[in-house]
């Protein structure tokens, strides 16, 4: 990713609210599917609610950004929890994890397709992913713009293919449409 990347999400979480971030849908609804011990990875983690979520329960948890800014707002948030969190400055996009290296990985709004395999590959056998982003069946004014960001029907399914899916759901834009899940795709799968 670029410097001006870095820059730009920098600028985003130094003027983002102070209070506590929270958890991805996925990961909050779901948490009774994590393992009880383990290594767990938050992957782009913004301000960290989903590194916070698995550090309280009890996975020692890595958080990965490429944001400076992001990562000393979550270690300020995990310090007055007293939690540890591994907090690295990593662009995954270019530097994804190592083979066989996590229990669990989270990724909640964020897509870079080309690092999908090595995604799958970083999990330990019997490991969980957690993802959850938006799709392009979705209200206009919701999420990004640009549709490289953006889910096709049914996209997590084919990129994490390799992995068993334990919880899918993608509602589109059917039925009413002030109730449910939308906007957004979330798949848990798990490696065999």
């Amino acid at each position: 990713m670029a410097f001006g990347d870095r820059e730009k999400w920098d600028r985003i979480h130094r003027d983002a609210a102070a209070d506590e971030p929270c958890a991805a849908r996925v990961l909050a609804e779901f948490r009774h599917l994590l393992p009880r011990r383990g290594t767990a990875l938050d992957l782009a983690c913004g301000r960290g609610g989903n590194a916070l979520l698995l550090a309280r329960a009890g996975l020692e948890t890595h958080a990965w950004d490429i944001s400076a800014e992001a990562l000393q707002r979550l270690s300020e948030h995990a310090s007055r929890m007293g939690l540890v969190i591994h907090a690295r400055q990593r662009d995954a996009a270019v530097e994804p994890p190592e083979a066989d290296s996590f229990d669990v990985i989270v990724i909640s709004r964020f897509l870079e397709r080309t690092i999908a395999p090595a995604l799958a590959a970083a999990l330990k056998a019997r490991g969980l992913l957690y993802y959850q982003t938006f799709t392009k069946d979705k209200d206009p004014a919701v999420g990004p713009g640009n549709p490289a960001y953006l889910l096709e029907r049914g996209e997590l399914l084919s990129l994490f293919a390799e992995l068993r899916p334990v919880v899918y759901r993608e509602e589109g834009r059917i039925g009413d449409l002030d109730k449910g899940f939308r906007n957004e795709t979330m798949l848990i799968a798990r490696k065999e």
